[in-house]
């Protein structure tokens, strides 16, 4: 037996390649968030930074429904591929789906504050707590959405392909030696 398996984690070779595929287009999603978020902005006015929860969202809401469905859209979909890539990344079956969501959510936030507290210091952005509130809505919304169905999906195809153990192994092993009991002398 050549290799070790977590507990938990898809077989083998297969693991390996969702790990690495999720690791891959994980780098390559923050690398084009990273992009598209922290290059400078040639505007002639700025609006100020908005610190109160829900305040850009409710101005979104008074643009009419397209304008608002296309602004609260583009926040909630900038980072939600990150509640499929984290998860794709670790590669494990068998975990707590409130203990995934939890970890997903958390990381998006991390994520996503961190991007706001760098655009400070670039030219024509400005933090939005809203943004922030929409990218780990969106990261909880993509992984309610796919990660616990493709995680029993596999579960699924895994037990499938798993060969029953055969009758001679058991045999082969033979039982459990046991130990008599021996008094304890006085």
């Amino acid at each position: 037996m050549g290799s070790v398996q977590r507990q938990g984690s898809i077989g083998g070779s297969a693991a390996n390649r969702v790990r690495v595929a999720g690791g891959v287009l994980l780098v390559a999603h923050l690398a084009f968030v990273a992009w598209l978020m922290l290059r400078p902005l040639n505007v002639p006015w700025v609006m100020p930074a908005n610190l109160h929860p829900f305040a850009g969202i409710r101005a979104d809401l008074t643009l009419g429904w397209r304008e608002a469905a296309h602004r609260i859209g583009e926040g909630l979909a900038l980072l939600a591929p990150l509640g499929v890539l984290l998860p794709m990344a670790h590669g494990r079956l068998r975990v707590s789906p409130l203990a995934s969501l939890i970890s997903s959510a958390a990381a998006g936030a991390l994520v996503s504050l961190g991007i706001a507290l760098l655009q400070t210091g670039v030219p024509g952005r400005v933090v939005d707590v809203d943004s922030v509130l929409l990218n780990t809505a969106g990261v909880v919304i993509a992984h309610l959405a796919v990660v616990p169905a493709a995680r029993a999906r596999l579960r699924r195809r895994g037990e499938r392909r798993r060969p029953a153990p055969l009758p001679q192994e058991e045999a082969a092993q033979g039982r459990t030696p046991t130990i008599p009991r021996v008094g304890i002398a006085p």
